[in-house]
């Protein structure tokens, strides 16, 4: 796992990334474009135990041709780690050792709240921003990623 800088300086100009929201039992899925502008959501992935949930998200990094992975970090309001970030770290951790040395945590702070807010300002209904809410957190969590990218690599 990288810190911030040291992913920016691993990873190619033209690449594509992946964001992962990662939840207790879903696992959010987002994807950028090769130069790094955009965030897509892509997919939800159930999590039913370590080995399927790798499986899925090494097919996802093969046929994507990804080059890193971007981890939200639930970091408490103040800033500090609470078990949910460590969970999160310890999950970057092991994608590290199993996918990709290519991965970094982003702060996801409001990230699901934020993704939400988003999707209700389009004509979406609950039920319908609900099923999206993972993909959607991890598109809010890579696309702000990409834009801290461009701000400082421009």
């Amino acid at each position: 796992m990288l810190d911030i800088e040291l992913f920016i300086q691993k990873i190619n100009k033209k690449s594509r990334l992946i964001g992962i929201d990662p939840g207790g039992k879903r696992i959010g899925i987002a994807i950028s474009d090769e130069n790094k502008i955009i965030a897509t959501p892509y997919t939800t992935l159930v999590k039913e135990n370590y080995s399927k949930l790798l499986l899925e998200i090494k097919k996802i990094f093969k046929e994507n041709e990804i080059d890193g992975i971007v981890v939200g970090n639930p970091l408490n309001m103040d800033g500090s780690p609470g078990p949910s970030s460590q969970s999160a770290r310890d999950f970057a951790k092991n994608l590290s050792k199993d996918i990709s040395e290519n991965i970094t945590l982003w702060d996801e702070r409001l990230s699901s709240q934020g993704a939400f807010n988003l999707s209700g300002e389009m004509s979406i209904n609950t039920s319908k921003k609900k099923s999206k809410l993972d993909e959607n957190s991890a598109q809010f969590i890579l696309q702000g990623f990409l834009d801290f990218y461009h701000k400082n690599n421009t």
